[in-house]
């Protein structure tokens, strides 16, 4: 019988892909959240927070893998150094798989920072590690022009972005997951690198929308960063197939 594996952040975008992938792996699933759920055939919910590291013991028990997807605008780095601490303390975790975002170590900005110290937090447990790291997924791509859609002016830096399907990072993920420990991996990105301004065109046009745009120019090190192409996976990565069209014309039609 082989043991269940922990999937914190399960109940998120990349969680529901990821859940039914490893299910149908025929494995058994341990699902952490911060709100409670209730468990169905081979799942099992525990509403954790992360965040103040109260009763993540009970859910780590008897696991030998942890996949951590959980993540959110701040406290990333301390959240999973909760989850590792608490790993090292229960024993028997053979395996932590973290999903981390691209430009982590070379991005000028304080969320990448975040980023970086909550890999050093996996690679310093002394558990066995893999860490695959994607680009923004179309998702969080869909909703930041959603956002910015509302505004009657857009402002539009010269930013570019590789945009990646979620659910071709949950099947990688799950590939990792089921593999043993591989270090760090190549990036997953999209299959093609977009201006900022063709993503939000691309999105108004979906919507039957026009806003006038403004250029400008980010200053400082993150603007510079970006117009490097910082955040991007050029070269020596995996590309993923689903372009933004694609995933544009899906939800249009939805």
């Amino acid at each position: 019988m082989t043991s269940p594996i922990l999937v914190t952040g399960g109940t998120g975008n990349l969680g529901r892909h990821v859940v039914p992938l490893l299910r149908a792996a025929g494995r058994d699933v341990r699902i952490v959240s911060r709100h409670t759920h209730a468990n169905s055939d081979g799942i099992e919910h525990y509403a954790v927070d992360l965040l103040s590291g109260d009763r993540i013991e009970p859910a780590i028990e008897g696991a030998d893998t942890i996949l951590h997807l959980a993540g959110g605008p701040k406290g990333d780095d301390k959240a999973t150094g909760h989850l590792v601490q608490a790993a090292k303390r229960v024993g028997g975790v053979r395996h932590i798989v973290h999903i981390s975002v691209i430009g982590t170590d070379t991005m000028p900005m304080n969320w990448f920072r975040i980023q970086l110290d909550a890999e050093k937090a996996v690679t310093g447990s002394g558990i066995p590690w893999t860490i695959l790291r994607a680009a923004q997924f179309h998702d969080i791509v869909w909703t930041m022009a959603q956002k910015m859609s509302k505004m009657p002016v857009i402002p539009v830096p010269g930013l570019q972005f590789q945009p990646v399907d979620s659910r071709e990072v949950a099947a990688r993920l799950v590939e990792l997951t089921l593999a043993p420990p591989a270090g760090l991996v190549p990036a997953l990105a999209g299959p093609k690198v977009y201006p900022l301004g063709d993503l939000l065109r691309s999105y108004l046009q979906a919507h039957g929308k026009r806003r006038p745009m403004l250029p400008m120019r980010m200053p400082g090190k993150a603007g510079k960063a970006y117009r490097a192409g910082e955040n991007l996976a050029l070269k020596g990565n995996d590309v993923g197939k689903r372009t933004w069209e694609e995933f544009v014309a899906e939800h249009a039609a939805a």
